[in-house]
């Protein structure tokens, strides 16, 4: 109990870093959000929404009064989206968390069973095929890697929708599971993408667990009872082979979290990514700096769920 209070302060001190964080640097880009020409705004009235969002007040009480306003919950209002912060962020947190929630579901799951596979069958084929091929995709950069898998499955195949979350004009007309099928459809190829990109790492640390435990006495001892060897892999050795990889799932979120960014962008997902990088187009300050604080606090979550795990699964880290 005292571990996890001290790791919820910790978790709040890292929440105001970013926040403080971005905070100052999207205000030191030059220009704020109405700078742009506009022949439907003068002068006089940028100057004026300048005053009604605080933008002309020093830097430092624009800092504190946005801190205070956070704290009762207030994100303040976007100027490109013109309504609420919290309001525009509602609508698309879910889409990113499917999106992202797949994703991580399906790196999990596949790369352990490669990475299971690869220590098995150590300096097999299998191992010295699959690990150069992951191994390309886990360096291919996120935009990269969306484009080429949009170019391949879509504009060549025509296999897959290359954008959206469903069919733009006839999926509020479809009745309820063709509807759940559309999306699942259109969210195939920017998952499957995040997938690649992220399994290697995953089948890698499975892989050297993997190889630390099947050497392990117990493992001798399992095998001089008399066990298949599919269960002593699957079993006992997986199962002792877990802890090390449940710790990669607080480096894995903060990574698709992120990645999310320019996949959704690339496959026009109504995600947080694809909000934020607009919002970053037009200097959008409030919408920024919330969309950082949100991604903050869903990385702090996905590591304390992390650490809670661990400690469910290797009792040495409650004592």
């Amino acid at each position: 109990m005292r571990q996890l209070v001290a790791r919820l302060w910790q978790s709040l001190i890292v929440v105001f870093i970013v926040t403080t964080i971005s905070f100052f640097v999207i205000r030191s880009a030059p220009g704020d959000p109405f700078s742009f020409d506009s022949p439907k705004l003068s002068q006089a009235a940028r100057d004026r929404l300048r005053h009604d969002f605080g933008y002309d007040r020093p830097l430092a009480e624009q800092y504190v009064r946005y801190l205070g306003n956070v704290a009762r919950g207030d994100l303040g209002h976007s100027s490109s989206q013109g309504t609420t912060v919290a309001r525009a962020l509602a609508k698309t947190i879910p889409n990113t968390l499917l999106l992202v929630a797949v994703a991580l579901t399906l790196s999990v799951g596949l790369g352990m069973i490669v990475g299971v596979i690869q220590a098995t069958q150590r300096d097999g084929w299998f191992d010295r095929v699959s690990s150069p091929v992951f191994l390309v995709f886990y360096s291919l950069p996120d935009f990269w890697g969306a484009m080429l898998m949009a170019l391949v499955f879509g504009y060549w195949s025509h296999m897959l929708p290359t954008g959206y979350m469903g069919d733009p004009l006839m999926h509020d007309y479809y009745p309820f599971w063709r509807r759940l099928g559309d999306t699942a459809l259109h969210l195939i190829l920017p998952a499957l993408t995040m997938t690649l990109i992220t399994i290697a790492g995953i089948a890698r640390y499975q892989r050297v667990a993997m190889l630390e435990v099947l050497p392990s006495d117990f493992i001798r001892t399992a095998r001089a009872k008399g066990l298949t060897e599919r269960e002593i892999v699957w079993r006992h050795a997986l199962r002792n082979a877990l802890a090390p990889m449940i710790t990669t799932l607080g480096l894995l979120f903060p990574v698709l979290l992120g990645g999310a960014l320019f996949v959704e962008k690339v496959f026009a997902w109504p995600g947080m990514g694809a909000l934020t990088a607009s919002a970053i187009e037009s200097r959008d300050y409030n919408l920024v700096t919330a969309s950082v604080i949100v991604g903050s606090v869903m990385v702090v979550i996905g590591n304390l769920v992390a650490d809670l795990l661990h400690a469910a699964v290797d009792p040495r880290v409650r004592e």
